[in-house]
């Protein structure tokens, strides 16, 4: 079995905003690295005019007539399975329509992490300068509510179009990003044109906490770490995926569970229990915790992924590893 954990990057930002230009910038700095990506591409039409532009060398999967958040997001796990399963790629790049809500497609993204071993490394937001100084200068609306939804998921952030502002205009667009979102970093551009790809790559190579000569061979990885490795504890939407080391105690998770933090706003996977022999699908939503018996058919991974804001990832990381500590004696007597 591939133990690799496949990255995904969520491109999101509004329409017309510049994102497919980016996402053709990061398929050739991929390229470059020697690494094999994945598009999935999202339009509300019934045709994908977009994805000319990427060109029939890279997998793409096309999901059309519908808005991936919304009508058609319990498709996008499947759409993620079967990239994988086809094309075994090294990276997936998720280009949203820009009617969608990042948080909407995020929680849609860790639904296929139950089946494969992904984990989301980045929501990198294209924001359209002169269009967000005229949505917020002209009474706001459900449009400039929308532009900041985006930007506040972001952990990455292009103020793209920014030749088309005066300066006074761009100083004043990126106060707004950064009033919006004061974590992510932000890259002012000009036709989302990146010169040092390492803005957008960083997330994934920061995330192993090693020391010596592994931290610098995780780093060369681009992403391909085995394993849970994480990444930034003080992002602004987060999402965290774990793949379980083993068994766990039932009456101990549904207490971790309980104890999660108020910022901690959802969490689902699936987890074998040692004391019950059994596999569990679980969800926790509003404190509420929900335990379904499962007998998967097919390689199913146990893993537990966390979606919420400001949380340490390090403290949950820990009570994970303690549980999976205790639960070892009673996989030994098995």
């Amino acid at each position: 079995m591939n133990t690799n954990i496949i990255p995904i990057y969520l491109l999101s930002g509004f329409l017309g905003s510049g994102k497919t230009t980016l996402l053709t910038g990061l398929l050739d700095h991929w390229q470059a690295q020697g690494l094999k990506a994945a598009v999935i591409m999202n339009e509300l039409g019934d045709i994908n005019l977009d994805g000319q532009m990427v060109g029939d060398k890279v997998p793409m999967s096309e999901m059309l007539s519908g808005c991936i958040c919304c009508t058609i997001r319990s498709d996008l796990s499947l759409e993620i399975k079967a990239l994988i399963d086809t094309h075994q790629p090294d990276v997936i790049v998720i280009e949203s329509t820009g009617a969608a809500n990042p948080m909407e497609i995020m929680d849609g993204v860790t639904e296929a992490a139950l089946y494969c071993r992904i984990e989301l490394q980045s929501v990198i937001t294209v924001v359209d300068g002169p269009e967000l100084l005229q949505r917020s200068r002209s009474g706001k609306g459900k449009t400039f509510k929308l532009m900041r939804d985006q930007i506040r998921c972001a952990t990455r952030l292009l103020l793209n179009k920014a030749d088309k502002l005066a300066p006074d205009e761009l100083v004043e667009a990126q106060q707004l990003v950064r009033e919006m979102n004061a974590v992510a970093p932000v890259l002012t551009t000009v036709r989302c044109r990146v010169e040092d790809w390492t803005f957008i790559e960083r997330q994934a190579g920061e995330a192993p906490r090693l020391s010596g000569a592994n931290r610098e061979e995780a780093a060369s990885e681009h992403g391909h770490h085995e394993g849970h490795h994480h990444h930034h504890t003080h992002e602004h939407v987060m999402v965290m995926t774990h793949y379980m080391n083993g068994a766990v105690d039932s009456e101990a998770f549904e207490a971790f569970l309980k104890q999660l933090p108020d910022q901690v706003y959802r969490a689902k996977g699936i987890v074998s229990f040692s004391d019950t022999a059994s596999r569990f699908l679980f969800q926790y939503a509003y404190r509420e915790t929900d335990f379904i018996r499962i007998t998967p058919q097919g390689e199913v991974n146990d893993v537990a992924v966390f979606i919420g804001e400001h949380f340490s990832k390090d403290a949950l990381l820990e009570e994970l590893r303690k549980l999976e500590r205790e639960g070892e004696p009673s996989n030994s007597t098995e």
